[in-house]
């Protein structure tokens, strides 16, 4: 069994300036932990694959494709490959996200 705590992973660098962790990353699959703190963003970019985002803690606005919504705790967002998308943390407090790409990109996400 292998446990780790998030806080003690390392940060990776990411376009998009804010603190991400890759938490697990096989051949099949990669999820990533983001903390948007308020004001910050995930630019506007395309993913190679499809993606889901899990709310951990806090509210932001998830915007896909054009469409825009507000979401909260223990929501999950589907996200289609290949479709513009970006997070935003217009709140007072953290926004933390768990990201989940299946199948493991083989292709960098572009950033628009």
């Amino acid at each position: 069994m292998k446990a780790t705590r998030v806080i003690d992973m390392e940060t990776v660098p990411t376009p998009h300036g804010v603190e991400v962790r890759r938490l697990y990353d096989t051949e099949h699959a990669q999820t990533m932990h983001i903390k948007l703190k308020p004001g910050e963003s995930l630019k506007r970019h395309i993913t190679p694959v499809d993606v889901f985002f899990y709310i951990l803690e806090g509210e932001g606005v998830v915007e896909i494709g054009g469409e825009e919504e507000t979401v909260t705790r223990d929501t999950i967002i589907e996200s289609p490959a290949k479709i513009p998308h970006s997070l935003h943390n217009r709140s007072g407090e953290d926004f933390r996200v768990l990201v989940v790409k299946i199948p493991r990109p083989q292709n960098q996400t572009k950033v628009l």
